[in-house]
């Protein structure tokens, strides 16, 4: 006899849906004094946002950042109380929001079915009217005060912006401007040094078509051997702000090149000594450092977007995108024979900005 048994499908128990869990109160949804605490808490975030965000425009313009680089933990005061004040707005905001779902917005669990992703008129009419839902459950026109208090932490967030951005802007005033974008390290008799050794450079060392990279005296450590007490002395009174030096070195940087006085431009020849020039090593274009030197052309040449310039011809632009022609500076010789400068750039060096092409 053949048992049938063993023919017979098992049929599998159906799995009971585990639904949603029981809904279980928060202190807020039934205690309105929890309510009203939480709200407090929550307006306290983003007033707390608004009071970082006005302290990061009173850091920006009381902090000096070349007087307030030694500092605890190594950070710039101004830096340091910059990241700060705009780190904690952030923060204060988004602790906030976290606190408002948490504890103020509709809390009961909800569960869809999935459905096809092209959606029609009703489909469009629906997510209109749980977007409505939504605003209603986050008590937003209940709670004027969390409102308020959260959009003026979100504006306020605007204030860093542009307390920041008028530096770059027409709003720069022209004082600022000659404070920084406008000025460099160089000044009258400020002697000229190679920028690795630190030597002085004397007119008659330099030789027809050689080029060499230099710095305002003081913006190198190396002394020259040839260095007096009194040489030393003054050196080391310009190094005395480190940062400030560093910065300084970026704008100051120059090169040294000496043609042959009758190939050079009357315009060059007046701010140069016996065939030397000297001019800055920052392209105009958008801040490469140059030192590429064609000695028989006169040309230098940006290694980053091949704008040209003809040192001979007071820096002009022969080709490439650079606008400006690259700024030259007034040297002259001492009693010693060494080259120092006259003055410092007489225009702005490095890249154009605003309100200046």
């Amino acid at each position: 006899m053949t048992d049938h048994n063993e023919h017979t499908p098992v049929v599998a128990e159906p799995i009971a849906d585990p639904g949603i869990p029981a809904h279980l109160p928060r202190p807020t949804d039934i205690d309105p004094k929890a309510a009203r605490r939480a709200e407090l808490q929550v307006s306290a975030m983003f007033i707390a946002s608004m009071v970082c965000a006005i302290l990061f425009a009173v850091a920006y313009y009381t902090f000096d950042i070349k007087e307030s680089w030694d500092t605890f933990l190594g950070f710039g005061a101004s830096n340091l109380f910059l990241g700060l004040s705009l780190g904690f707005a952030l923060l204060f905001i988004g602790v906030g929001v976290i606190q408002w779902s948490r504890k103020l917005m509709g809390d009961h669990e909800i569960s869809e079915l999935r459905h096809p992703a092209a959606s029609d008129e009703s489909d469009r009419e629906k997510v209109l009217a749980d977007l409505a839902l939504g605003l209603e459950e986050s008590g937003i026109a209940r709670r004027p005060l969390v409102r308020n208090t959260l959009l003026g932490a979100v504006g306020l967030l605007g204030v860093p912006a542009v307390v920041v951005l008028t530096d770059l802007g027409p709003v720069a005033t022209p004082s600022l401007r000659k404070k920084t974008l406008e000025k460099t390290f160089w000044k009258a008799g400020t002697r000229v040094v190679n920028d690795v050794t630190g030597r002085w450079i004397k007119a008659s060392d330099m030789e027809i078509g050689q080029l060499v990279n230099a710095e305002p005296e003081g913006l190198v450590h190396a002394f020259d051997p040839r260095a007096t007490a009194e040489d030393i002395e003054r050196i080391e009174a310009n190094s005395a702000h480190g940062v400030e030096l560093q910065v300084a070195k970026t704008k100051a940087a120059v090169i040294v090149v000496r043609m042959e006085p009758k190939d050079i431009t009357s315009a060059t020849a007046e701010w140069s000594h016996d065939g030397i020039a000297v001019y800055s090593k920052i392209c105009t274009h958008v801040g490469c450092p140059i030192a590429l030197w064609e000695q028989q052309t006169h040309h230098l040449l940006c290694p980053c977007h091949q704008s040209t310039f003809d040192l001979a011809d007071k820096g002009r632009v022969v080709f490439g995108p650079a606008a400006r022609a690259l700024p030259q500076l007034p040297i002259e010789v001492d009693d010693e024979g060494y080259l120092v400068a006259k003055s410092d750039f007489k225009e702005p060096v490095g890249p154009s900005y605003w309100e200046r092409g």
